[in-house]
Protein backbone atom coordinates (compact mmCIF):
# COMPACT_ATOMS: atom_id res chain seq x y z
CA UNK A 1 0.00 0.00 0.00
CA UNK A 2 1.29 3.82 -0.37
CA UNK A 3 2.05 5.62 2.89
CA UNK A 4 2.95 8.48 4.50
CA UNK A 5 3.52 10.36 7.76
CA UNK A 6 2.05 13.68 7.84
CA UNK A 7 0.79 16.26 10.31
CA UNK A 8 -2.87 17.54 10.37
CA UNK A 9 -3.43 21.32 10.83
CA UNK A 10 -5.78 22.10 13.59
CA UNK A 11 -9.45 23.06 12.58
CA UNK A 12 -9.09 26.90 12.27
CA UNK A 13 -6.10 26.74 10.57
CA UNK A 14 -7.38 23.92 7.81
CA UNK A 15 -10.54 26.25 7.51
CA UNK A 16 -8.47 29.79 7.21
CA UNK A 17 -6.31 27.86 4.57
CA UNK A 18 -9.43 26.65 2.52
CA UNK A 19 -10.70 30.05 2.95
CA UNK A 20 -7.51 31.70 1.56
CA UNK A 21 -7.68 28.87 -1.54
CA UNK A 22 -11.17 30.14 -1.86
CA UNK A 23 -9.68 33.34 -3.02
CA UNK A 24 -6.45 32.24 -4.79
CA UNK A 25 -9.28 29.64 -7.18
CA UNK A 26 -10.71 33.50 -8.45
CA UNK A 27 -6.90 33.94 -10.25
CA UNK A 28 -5.66 30.07 -10.47
CA UNK A 29 -6.60 27.36 -12.58
CA UNK A 30 -6.26 23.81 -11.58
CA UNK A 31 -6.98 20.95 -9.53
CA UNK A 32 -7.25 22.32 -5.88
CA UNK A 33 -6.72 20.33 -2.90
CA UNK A 34 -10.05 19.41 -1.12
CA UNK A 35 -10.04 20.93 2.82
CA UNK A 36 -10.00 17.41 4.29
CA UNK A 37 -6.32 16.81 2.57
CA UNK A 38 -4.58 19.20 4.08
CA UNK A 39 -1.39 18.30 5.67
CA UNK A 40 2.35 18.42 6.04
CA UNK A 41 3.95 14.92 4.71
CA UNK A 42 7.08 14.46 7.31
CA UNK A 43 8.33 11.36 5.47
CA UNK A 44 6.47 9.92 2.08
CA UNK A 45 6.81 6.44 2.37
CA UNK A 46 5.55 4.79 -1.02
CA UNK A 47 4.83 1.19 -1.43
CA UNK A 48 5.02 -0.61 2.32
CA UNK A 49 3.45 -3.92 3.14
CA UNK A 50 2.09 -4.63 6.54
CA UNK A 51 4.85 -5.91 8.09
CA UNK A 52 6.65 -2.00 7.52
CA UNK A 53 3.09 -0.32 8.31
CA UNK A 54 4.03 -1.85 11.94
CA UNK A 55 7.54 -0.88 11.72
CA UNK A 56 6.71 2.64 10.65
CA UNK A 57 3.81 2.61 13.65
CA UNK A 58 6.66 1.98 16.21
CA UNK A 59 8.59 4.65 14.62
CA UNK A 60 6.11 6.68 15.39
CA UNK A 61 6.04 6.19 18.48
CA UNK A 62 9.86 6.79 19.13
CA UNK A 63 9.59 9.75 17.21
CA UNK A 64 6.73 11.37 19.13
CA UNK A 65 7.63 10.03 22.50
CA UNK A 66 9.01 13.52 23.59
CA UNK A 67 7.43 16.25 20.81
CA UNK A 68 4.90 18.70 21.74
CA UNK A 69 2.62 20.09 19.17
CA UNK A 70 4.41 21.11 16.08
CA UNK A 71 4.35 24.60 15.14
CA UNK A 72 2.37 26.05 11.80
CA UNK A 73 3.87 29.67 11.00
CA UNK A 74 2.65 30.42 7.33
CA UNK A 75 5.34 31.43 5.68
CA UNK A 76 4.65 32.66 1.63
CA UNK A 77 3.68 30.59 -0.97
CA UNK A 78 5.32 28.22 -3.40
CA UNK A 79 5.47 25.92 -6.43
CA UNK A 80 7.19 23.01 -7.77
CA UNK A 81 7.14 22.72 -11.58
CA UNK A 82 6.39 25.61 -14.36
CA UNK A 83 3.98 27.68 -14.22
CA UNK A 84 2.08 26.50 -16.77
CA UNK A 85 1.86 23.23 -14.63
CA UNK A 86 2.65 23.63 -11.21
CA UNK A 87 2.08 22.05 -7.88
CA UNK A 88 1.27 25.16 -5.63
CA UNK A 89 1.90 24.93 -2.13
CA UNK A 90 1.78 27.36 1.25
CA UNK A 91 5.34 26.94 2.84
CA UNK A 92 5.50 26.81 6.80
CA UNK A 93 8.37 28.76 8.60
CA UNK A 94 10.91 25.74 9.63
CA UNK A 95 10.85 26.41 13.26
CA UNK A 96 12.91 23.95 15.11
CA UNK A 97 10.15 22.00 16.76
CA UNK A 98 8.91 20.93 13.10
CA UNK A 99 11.78 20.36 11.63
CA UNK A 100 13.18 18.69 14.70
CA UNK A 101 9.93 16.29 14.49
CA UNK A 102 10.41 15.44 10.74
CA UNK A 103 14.51 14.20 11.50
CA UNK A 104 13.48 12.27 14.41
CA UNK A 105 11.10 10.40 12.34
CA UNK A 106 13.71 9.95 9.53
CA UNK A 107 16.08 8.76 11.82
CA UNK A 108 13.55 6.39 13.80
CA UNK A 109 12.47 4.98 9.84
CA UNK A 110 15.86 4.61 8.83
CA UNK A 111 16.56 2.87 12.14
CA UNK A 112 14.20 0.44 11.33
CA UNK A 113 14.85 0.13 8.04
CA UNK A 114 12.00 1.57 6.49
CA UNK A 115 12.80 3.77 3.24
CA UNK A 116 11.50 6.84 2.18
CA UNK A 117 11.75 9.90 0.18
CA UNK A 118 15.14 11.36 1.14
CA UNK A 119 14.31 14.94 -0.48
CA UNK A 120 15.14 17.72 2.48
CA UNK A 121 11.97 18.19 4.10
CA UNK A 122 10.22 21.06 3.06
CA UNK A 123 7.18 21.93 5.13
CA UNK A 124 4.73 22.83 3.02
CA UNK A 125 0.51 22.13 2.44
CA UNK A 126 0.18 21.20 -0.75
CA UNK A 127 -3.03 23.82 -2.05
CA UNK A 128 -3.05 22.69 -5.64
CA UNK A 129 -2.01 20.31 -8.55
CA UNK A 130 -1.90 20.97 -12.63
CA UNK A 131 -2.10 24.43 -11.49
CA UNK A 132 -1.57 27.67 -14.17
CA UNK A 133 -0.69 30.31 -12.51
CA UNK A 134 -0.99 33.76 -14.03
CA UNK A 135 1.71 36.03 -15.34
CA UNK A 136 0.30 38.95 -12.82
CA UNK A 137 0.33 39.20 -9.41
CA UNK A 138 -2.27 37.20 -7.58
CA UNK A 139 -5.06 38.33 -5.29
CA UNK A 140 -4.41 39.56 -2.08
CA UNK A 141 -4.36 36.73 0.28
CA UNK A 142 -5.16 36.42 4.14
CA UNK A 143 -2.74 33.34 5.44
CA UNK A 144 -3.81 31.58 8.51
CA UNK A 145 -3.15 32.48 12.03
CA UNK A 146 -0.11 30.58 12.93
CA UNK A 147 -1.36 27.66 15.38
CA UNK A 148 0.37 23.92 16.21
CA UNK A 149 -0.09 20.57 15.10
CA UNK A 150 -1.25 18.37 17.47
CA UNK A 151 -1.75 14.83 15.56
CA UNK A 152 0.87 13.08 13.71
CA UNK A 153 -0.90 10.40 11.41
CA UNK A 154 0.34 7.29 9.38
CA UNK A 155 -1.86 7.80 6.08
CA UNK A 156 -2.39 5.20 3.23
CA UNK A 157 -2.73 7.12 -0.09
CA UNK A 158 -5.24 5.81 -2.39
CA UNK A 159 -5.48 7.36 -6.19
CA UNK A 160 -8.40 7.75 -7.85
CA UNK A 161 -9.82 9.61 -11.49
CA UNK A 162 -10.89 12.56 -9.13
CA UNK A 163 -7.43 12.83 -6.98
CA UNK A 164 -6.13 11.03 -3.79
CA UNK A 165 -8.04 10.06 -1.09
CA UNK A 166 -6.46 9.27 2.63
CA UNK A 167 -7.34 6.94 5.31
CA UNK A 168 -5.94 6.96 8.12
CA UNK A 169 -4.68 3.93 9.55
CA UNK A 170 -1.90 5.49 12.81
CA UNK A 171 -2.53 8.52 14.77
CA UNK A 172 -0.47 9.85 17.76
CA UNK A 173 -1.52 12.85 19.60
CA UNK A 174 1.09 15.38 20.30
CA UNK A 175 0.72 17.53 23.86
CA UNK A 176 0.19 20.70 23.45
CA UNK A 177 2.86 23.45 24.36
Amino acid sequence: MRAFVALEPPEGFAEDVAAMVRVLSAAVQGRFVPRQNYHVTLAFLGDIDETQVREAMDAMDEACADAAAAPMRPDGLGKFGRASDATLWMGLAPEPGLVGLADCLREALESRGIAFDGKPFLPHITLARRARLPRGALPELAFPTPSDAARATLFKSMLGRDGAQYKPLYEIDLPRR
